[in-house]
C-alpha cells in the first residue's frame, strides 16, 4: 500500500478556532479537544482516516475499510463510530452498507489549532 498524504483543507474562519497559544483555554473547550485528539490517537482510526481521505471524493465504504486494517466490521465501524463523534467522519446509508465521508476542514481545523506559529 502506498503512502499518501492528507488533503489540507482551509477550515471556514466562522468555525475555526484561535491557536493553543494566543489565549488560555477553558475547560469545556480542553475537553473537546482531548475528545478529538484521543479519537486520532489510535493507529487504526489514523489509517481509517487516511484510507477515507485517499478514497475517490473522500468516502468510502465500511466494506472497503476492513481489508486494509485487518480487523472484523464490527471492530472497524466501533473506530468509524468514534471519528464521527469526534466530527472527522459522516456517515451516510446506502441499501445495507454505510458510506463514510471525510468532513470538510475537521482536520485542517485541527491544524490551524494546534499551530503554535499562527499567533507568534
Amino acid at each position: 500500500m502506498s503512502t499518501t498524504l492528507l488533503p489540507v483543507i482551509q477550515p471556514d474562519a466562522a468555525v475555526c478556532c484561535t491557536p493553543l497559544t494566543s489565549e488560555a483555554m477553558d475547560a469545556e473547550r480542553a475537553d473537546t479537544l482531548a475528545k478529538k485528539l484521543k479519537a486520532l490517537a489510535d493507529p487504526t482510526r489514523l489509517r481509517l482516516v487516511s484510507i477515507v481521505a485517499a478514497s475517490e471524493g473522500t468516502e468510502a465504504c465500511v466494506c472497503d475499510l476492513t481489508e486494509p486494517v485487518g480487523l472484523s466490521q464490527p471492530t472497524v465501524s466501533h473506530h468509524l463510530k468514534i471519528l464521527m463523534e469526534a466530527g472527522f467522519l459522516s456517515r451516510s446509508k446506502r441499501g445495507t452498507w454505510a458510506y463514510y465521508k471525510l468532513v470538510p476542514g475537521a482536520l485542517g481545523e485541527l491544524s490551524q489549532l494546534l499551530d503554535v506559529t499562527a499567533s507568534r
